[in-house]
């Protein structure tokens, strides 16, 4: 089973767009695939149409597989499972910090609960905290969708200088340039310095500013559903390639 989080320090960046394309690319894979939502804002759960369980609360998340293995629901793709978000995951981190070993809670109760899968991808909420900090360890690969400018790099050095304090392995962080606009003077200069200064840790594939990444939310469904054809789909297949395969296409 392995384990990819969906995550970034800063929010708007194209996380859960991110996580559902990626999670729909790996199931059309022919991976068992467990899209895992850990915002309260509950999106995932929202583009592809399930609602959460009310049962399935912070204590429970951590301490009751049962419950947990109740809370997943079936999505529209063959082999492609959810467990949406419900609010009370607001409550994550006061309940963490009650918990011995808290920075491994998640990790067990995901392995514990999601052992049938392939792989677990996670949709996580945008900050440092003890949650962040089970994500950190839970995961084998933290994808980071980073927007080319100014106040993204900052965040991008922050989420790095993180790692390096607490003595986490930074080889687990595979970034990516997310709603690149081409035509931008500031995406074009701030990417290549991004990529000079942090060489090891992005990925050449990048998702552009598109509008058929916008309309998921009317058509609540993987963009490549939609509009096959589309360079957001491709970016996507693009992606989910080197992040499984090491393939970067040239396209």
């Amino acid at each position: 089973m392995k384990i990819i989080a969906c995550y970034s320090n800063k929010g708007g960046v194209g996380k859960t767009a991110t996580s559902v394309n990626l999670a729909h690319a790996y199931a059309a894979a022919g991976k068992l695939v467990l899209l895992c939502d850990l915002d309260p804002q509950g999106a995932s759960g929202f583009y592809f149409r399930v609602k959460p369980s009310k049962k399935l609360t912070d204590a429970r998340f951590f301490e009751d597989v049962k419950r947990f293995t109740s809370a997943i629901r079936a999505s529209d793709f063959e082999g492609l499972d959810i467990l949406p978000a419900n609010l009370t995951f607001r409550d994550f981190d006061v309940f963490l910090s009650r918990m011995r070993n808290s920075r491994s809670r998640l990790k067990k109760a995901l392995t514990a609960a999601g052992s049938d899968y392939d792989v677990i991808i996670l949709d996580c909420p945008p900050n440092f905290s003890t949650l962040s900090e089970n994500i950190f360890k839970a995961a084998d690969q933290i994808v980071v969708p980073v927007i080319p400018t100014t106040l993204s790099e900052r965040t991008f050095e922050q989420l790095v200088g993180f790692f390096d304090q607490h003595k986490l392995p930074k080889k687990k962080l595979k970034a990516f340039f997310s709603m690149v606009q081409q035509r931008k003077t500031l995406h074009q200069q701030t990417m290549a310095a991004m990529r000079k200064a942090y060489r090891k840790r992005f990925m050449r594939s990048s998702i552009p500013f598109a509008a058929d990444v916008e309309k998921m939310g009317q058509h609540r469904t993987p963009v490549v559903t939609y509009a096959p054809r589309s360079a957001a789909g491709a970016a996507y297949q693009a992606l989910y390639n080197e992040l499984e395969n090491g393939v970067v296409s040239t396209k």
